[in-house]
């Protein structure tokens, strides 16, 4: 049966102190897998040198240098870095994983990321790496806190521990599967357009959720298959659980629930215990999420080549409608390119409200010498630089546009001096599988109707 997770109740242990714990703790067990690994397809992994790799060992930083990665392991990064967190977080030993099943599976799933700009492994790693950051690092979670009408004295802050420590191992294993999974065989197009066009996918799924559905049917059928099965050691129950928890935190991630899981979340935070699992379901939902739309609440760097990955896939699909003959989405034009305005209104109506609620709730880490979560402070800094940009355009009634061009040079200044990588604005997540699922003004009426 799984167990619990080493818990982390000393709020003043460090990121490096809480991994260096856990790291201990695997090897005293004798879970290091000391073998060589070689794929159905031929890959090989050495698990010696993946335990020992410098590269991953920022894992549980929030600048995790995703692109500096992927450039040194371009058709394996998301499978490393699952391995290295299902390390991290004793999953091997405790299901009985088998390597081979698990390098198979793992690494069929990021082949079957299309070579698209934004919806590729790479997003799909850093959604596993989100989901791990606010998993792994202690919290303070403000639930049912009410302070006694007798005294007026503020109720005593809760302890801090992870959720990590707060899940059991089958959901946890659950919520890094399906990050891994969430976007597998992306098309590069939103749901409207499948929808509009009357894809087979849309067809098949009634025009709901269709991507969504799409993952994880497709990612399901992928690890079904006899040689990629690394869950084979789970009993009927923890099987049928974990396949409910892999589909949830999957449709999850279909911005039309974005406000709905937002208002559940809100209306349920009085009565939450993280004892329940219905509402540790929810608090992984919200996990997921987060890290599905991350960039926003990135370091600069990484924020704006996130944007520009996104930006070049949302215009390769305004060609394919100008092709088709079709109006052109919203913010799909390449030809009247509106970065800034679009990434204000995303961040404002979707990306902010789910941070704040996330932060109010105290499921956002603060580590250590700061005053609150480095998401936030992020976040309110690259809103801020949107915000200037668009001043600027208006001033001097230029747009700006991605990859290449029109951005002033304030921004290409910080940009340079903020980016871990040579190019900085192709090392950082803005919007997110979830954004191209649904046009953004389309976001921002959804918010100002549904939430605002």
């Amino acid at each position: 049966k799984p167990e619990a997770t080493p818990s982390n109740n000393n709020e003043h242990e460090t990121p490096a102190d809480l991994l260096r714990k856990i790291s201990v703790s695997r090897k005293e067990s004798g879970t290091h897998v000391d073998t060589v690994v070689t794929t159905i397809d031929g890959q090989r992994y050495d698990t010696k040198e993946l335990d020992n790799d410098p590269d991953f060992s920022e894992t549980a930083e929030w600048a995790f240098p995703i692109f500096q990665i992927s450039r040194k392991y371009p058709k394996t990064i998301l499978s490393r870095l699952t391995y290295n967190i299902f390390q991290q977080a004793e999953l091997f030993r405790i299901f009985k994983v088998s390597p081979i099943k698990f390098f198979n599976f793992f690494h069929a799933l990021e082949k079957g990321y299309w070579e698209i700009p934004y919806h590729n492994r790479i997003h799909a790693a850093d959604v596993l790496h989100g989901c791990y950051y606010l998993s792994v690092h202690p919290v303070r979670p403000q639930f049912g806190v009410v302070k006694s009408p007798d005294s007026l004295l503020p109720a005593p802050l809760p302890l801090a521990a992870s959720i990590m420590s707060q899940m059991s191992t089958l959901e946890l294993m659950a919520l890094f599967t399906a990050a891994a999974m969430h976007d597998y065989d992306h098309p590069g197009r939103t749901n409207a357009f499948l929808v509009t066009v009357e894809d087979k996918k849309a067809i098949l799924y009634n025009d709901r959720s269709v991507l969504e559905n799409h993952h994880a049917a497709e990612s399901w059928k992928l690890l079904n298959r006899p040689e990629n099965h690394f869950i084979e050691n789970l009993d009927p129950a923890e099987m049928k659980r974990f396949r409910y928890l892999v589909l949830e935190y999957i449709l999850a991630t279909d911005l039309k629930q974005h406000f709905e899981i937002i208002m559940t979340f809100n209306d349920r935070l009085a009565d939450m215990d993280l004892q329940v699992e219905s509402d540790r379901l929810l608090v992984g939902k919200l996990l997921i999420k987060m890290a599905d739309i991350n960039s926003p609440t990135k370091p600069y760097g990484l924020h704006r080549q996130w944007t520009d990955r996104i930006c070049e896939e949302f215009y390769e699909q305004g060609d394919d409608e100008r092709k088709r003959g079709l109006a052109i989405t919203p913010y799909m034009d390449r030809g009247d390119a509106q970065v800034a305005k679009l990434q204000d209104s995303f961040i404002a109506h979707v990306v902010s409200p789910l941070a704040q609620a996330m932060h109010e709730s105290g499921l956002l880490p603060i580590l250590p010498g700061l005053e609150t979560s480095e998401l936030m402070i992020n976040m309110q800094h690259n809103h801020r630089k949107w915000k200037e940009e668009i001043e600027v355009e208006t001033a001097n009634y230029e747009p700006t546009t991605c990859n290449g061009g029109g951005v002033n040079g304030v921004i290409e200044e910080e940009s340079a001096s903020t980016s871990d990588s040579p190019d900085p604005r192709r090392d950082s997540p803005s919007l997110d599988s979830e954004l191209s699922q649904v046009p953004f003004t389309i976001c921002c009426s959804i918010a100002e109707e549904e939430y605002l």
